[in-house]
């Protein structure tokens, strides 16, 4: 049943013991978004293996690496998830050879190069080192509206202003439904990579401590 009411949401930080539920959650987000469709080469047999795949690695790694993840819950029911990659703790894919192999295992080599380059450009655009990064997020399909998706972010927003070194958040999305949404949020775009037919929008949210330095 579709829920979109937010009376009985509840915000928690994660831990390792939800990864499968974390991994089964964003291969439905990702499954239909239209840069892994890009990247992993949706027209092609084994797409939503790649996916899957991809959504593990990252899951896992995120976690192996004990880096936050908030979860939005209905009665003790993942709805939505945001990883969170604090300050000078990126998730580090681009050094591990270890993840590019499992990768490569999972998504093969043009789909991890293209993964990686993907990676590289978005890290390209970060305004400083000193941002919070959300490298996946998404909501249940079970769970959908943008309530549900703006009390996530919220919660992210709060998280991460929690931290003073933090300068604010920055995400990316290929999907242009999305746009609106993330400017309604308190968004800019700071940058664009583009990726084929799609185009990659880089979005900073500045944390108040930031705005009201820059204001003062």
């Amino acid at each position: 049943m579709l829920q979109t009411s937010t009376t009985a949401a509840e915000v928690r930080q994660l831990d390792g013991g939800y990864a499968r539920e974390t991994r089964a959650l964003l291969y439905q987000t990702y499954l239909k978004d239209p840069t892994f469709a890009y990247l992993f080469e949706a027209d092609r047999p084994g797409f939503e293996r790649r996916v899957r795949s991809t959504v593990r690695q990252l899951v896992n790694q995120h976690f192996l690496q004990d880096l936050p993840a908030l979860g939005l819950f209905f009665d003790d029911r993942l709805a939505g998830v945001a990883l969170v990659a604090p300050p000078q703790r990126r998730l580090g894919i681009t050094e591990s050879w270890a993840w590019q192999w499992r990768m490569m295992l999972g998504t093969g080599v043009e789909g991890t190069r293209r993964y990686l380059e993907y990676h590289h450009a978005v890290q390209e655009c970060l305004p400083s080192d000193a941002v919070h990064v959300l490298p996946l997020m998404g909501l249940h399909p079970d769970f959908q509206g943008p309530e549900l998706a703006e009390q996530l972010l919220t919660a992210v927003h709060n998280w991460c202003a929690q931290d003073p070194t933090s300068e604010g958040v920055v995400l990316d999305t290929g999907n242009p439904r999305y746009l609106a949404f993330f400017e309604r949020q308190g968004y800019t775009q700071i940058g664009e990579v583009v990726l084929g037919p799609v185009v990659e929008h880089v979005f900073f949210h500045p944390s108040p401590e930031t705005v009201g330095y820059a204001q003062g």
